[in-house]
């Protein structure tokens, strides 16, 4: 396109000797114009490389993603870091984010995400997950929180840092197990929570390599398990009551074109006793990939392992979808 507008712009300077003066003047407005845009179209930066969690978005612009992921475990450590195994345990998660920007300096944005989810215990098939059954003991599925929430851009010569935080308030009916048995019935953590997350993220190597970072801070409210009446309440839906989740991740990108990237991510993440009795951590390592589709859809899947943890830490695999709608 660079070279196109050089040629038009060349057989325009020749034409230039026949024409009058006011015609001139609008020939070298076109050449300029054909020459700008020739540049823009050449340096593109695609939204996989310009939107990253830690980017705003303008005044008017929406964000809508669905993300999907499948968290399956035949393994978890007993009460240090030794592994066992368990019967199979599978969670299908459905995380739908929806933000818009609100500032005309583009550091304000608002938004909501919604969470559903479906598991199954005891064993099962890991695609049994997808007859989103709940009979109260080892199938639950449902919609399970809402979570109203702000992003800001704090620092106006900071661009690639931001904050999300939201509260996080759950909408799922308590269901004690249905069935006498040794399965522990579970749809989601059963309490109000607060979460705030940081992000920031770097390009180098010209526009080839992005590191990303995000550190987070979840608190969870609520009764301790040991509180919870046993005949109306899930007990251990609250395990993580009273408690702080701090994950630490980093991604890693390669962009191999302008609207393509791979990545490979670790993650550390701990669960910090405030008055529950219970604490744990795990490391997560992982890989995926994003492409954008078209000007507005992008597409993503990735995949992580639990390698190590501690207290009970489930030691699974997650497959994981992905779109995401810029507009």
């Amino acid at each position: 396109m660079f070279l196109e507008g050089i040629y038009i712009c060349l057989r325009g300077k020749f034409t230039l000797k026949i024409l009058k003066m006011k015609s001139k003047q609008l020939v070298t407005v076109l050449c300029l114009f054909v020459l700008t845009m020739g540049f823009a179209q050449d340096q593109e930066v695609s939204n996989i490389q310009e939107f990253t969690p830690s980017k705003l978005l303008r005044k008017g612009q929406w964000d809508i993603k669905f993300f999907n992921s499948i968290y399956t475990q035949t393994e978890q450590t007993d009460e240090g870091s030794e592994s066992r195994t368990i019967d199979r345990q599978t969670f299908f998660t459905n995380t739908t984010e929806i933000f818009t920007g609100v500032s005309k300096n583009s550091r304000v944005n608002v938004g909501a995400v919604f969470q559903f989810r479906s598991n199954t215990l005891g064993g099962q098939g890991a695609l049994d997950v997808f007859s989103f059954e709940d009979n109260g003991n080892d199938r639950r599925s449902g919609l399970t929180t809402i979570a109203p929430a702000i992003r800001v851009q704090p620092f106006r010569s900071l661009s690639t840092f931001s904050f999300t935080t939201s509260f996080i308030i759950p909408v799922f009916e308590d269901k004690p197990d249905s069935v006498e048995d040794d399965v522990f019935s579970f749809l989601d953590q059963r309490s109000f929570a607060w979460e705030t997350k940081f992000f920031y993220d770097h390009t180098f190597g010209g526009n080839k390599w992005q590191i990303f970072t995000e550190v987070d801070f979840k608190y969870n409210f609520g009764e301790k398990s040991s509180d919870a009446d046993g005949s109306q309440e899930n007990l251990s839906e609250r395990f993580a009551n009273n408690s702080l989740f701090l994950p630490l991740s980093a991604f890693l990108s390669y962009f191999p074109t302008s609207k393509s990237t791979v990545f490979v991510n670790a993650q550390q993440a701990f669960l910090i006793d405030l008055g529950n009795d219970f604490a744990q951590n795990g490391t997560q390592l992982g890989f995926g990939g994003k492409y954008q589709l078209t000007k507005i859809l992008n597409i993503e899947a990735s995949f992580g392992k639990f390698v190590r943890g501690d207290n009970f830490q489930g030691l699974g695999q997650t497959f994981s979808l992905g779109l995401r709608a810029l507009f």
